[in-house]
């Protein structure tokens, strides 16, 4: 019997399955300063446990992305190991801070199944939760991932294509326990723009760029443990090596500072779509629209929603053609809530 793994193959999922994800992993510092590195990341909330106390919270929390991106790696081996292309994301939340010295482990659920026409390929839809040491959820949220079949003469699922919501309701948003924004330093944070000042329809250009590198994608796509044959084996892609879409997020993510430096927390991830390939040597900017604003019940803490796009040159703001496709140079399409002092 083989004792390696090949990975799932389309044919290999069914609805309800559930997906126990190996490998639990215990966060420490280490992740923050490589995050850090990798990432033009600033945002003071994240960077230092003063401010972060300063604004009610016990230490400086993990990178929101930087535990997505540890949630998501857990997943690979079960889910994406053979996938073509990760395709979308939906009715996500962080529902708890990670702190240095939690240890988070990852669950699926397939929740859905459709063989493409070609019959080599088919999208399996999973809702994916991250849990701490206690058992707590941290994280959670769907993703659908286009997986190459085994044998393509394997008979077609019942095709169950789930109904997922257009975006998390701002009532459903999970503002972490004791944060409090009412003293909140805006010399420290690096822009003194608050929730007030940003209107619905506002386009904001980030414009700093990075160029990705090969070397960076992949120590980063190692630092979550993601596998994909994709990032990594240019004999499975020899057109070149897939850049991870979780670096263009959070290459995205860091450049929106300029602009949006107190957004601070990302609580909800509402929709998100891949639009074309990165390979390295592709330079990175971004930039945002404002979606959507809502009050909370935390003391200063407004949620704003926010359309992130990465682009790989041309013009900022220009997002689809005519016929409503994404333009070639869109690698990014993002729409979150984050939480922000008001």
């Amino acid at each position: 019997m083989a004792k390696t793994n090949p990975g799932r193959f389309f044919e290999d999922y069914s609805v309800g399955q559930i997906l126990t994800h190996a490998v639990p992993r215990t966060i420490s510092g280490g992740e923050r300063a490589l995050y850090h590195a990798l990432y033009p990341a600033r945002h003071a909330l994240y960077s230092s446990d003063e401010f972060a106390r300063n604004c009610g919270l016990p230490q400086s929390p993990i990178d929101d992305l930087a535990a997505f991106h540890v949630v998501f790696g857990k997943t690979v081996p079960d889910v994406s190991l053979n996938a073509v292309a990760n395709l979308g994301y939906a009715e996500g939340r962080w529902l708890l801070p990670v702190y240095p010295g939690d240890t988070l482990r990852s669950e699926s659920e397939v929740i859905g199944l459709k063989q493409n026409s070609n019959g080599k390929t088919g999208v399996v839809w999973v809702r994916t939760r991250g849990l701490n040491q206690r058992d707590e959820v941290v994280i959670e949220y769907v993703r659908w991932v286009m997986v190459r079949k085994s044998d393509p003469n394997a008979p077609a699922p019942e095709t169950v294509v789930p109904e997922l919501k257009g975006a998390v309701d701002a009532a459903d948003l999970v503002v972490p326990k004791g944060l409090d924004f009412s003293r909140y330093d805006f010399v420290q944070s690096g822009e003194s723009h608050r929730w007030d000042e940003y209107k619905t329809g506002e386009m904001i250009d980030h414009v700093d760029g990075v160029t990705i590198e090969e070397a960076e994608h992949m120590l980063a796509t190692r630092l979550w443990q993601n596998t994909a044959k994709v990032h990594f084996d240019l004999t499975f892609r020899p057109e070149g090596r897939l850049i991870y879409g979780g670096h263009v997020i959070s290459m995205a993510r860091a450049l929106s500072f300029n602009g949006l430096a107190n957004a601070q927390m990302i609580v909800g991830l509402n929709g998100g779509a891949h639009a074309n390939p990165c390979f390295a040597g592709d330079t990175v900017k971004a930039w945002t629209e404002v979606l959507d604003k809502a009050e909370t019940d935390a003391p200063g803490v407004g949620a704003i929603r926010l359309r992130l796009v990465a682009t790989k040159g041309g013009e900022p703001f220009a997002l689809k053609t005519e016929d409503g496709k994404y333009r070639p140079e869109v690698l990014l399409d993002l729409d979150y809530w984050a939480l922000m002092p008001m």
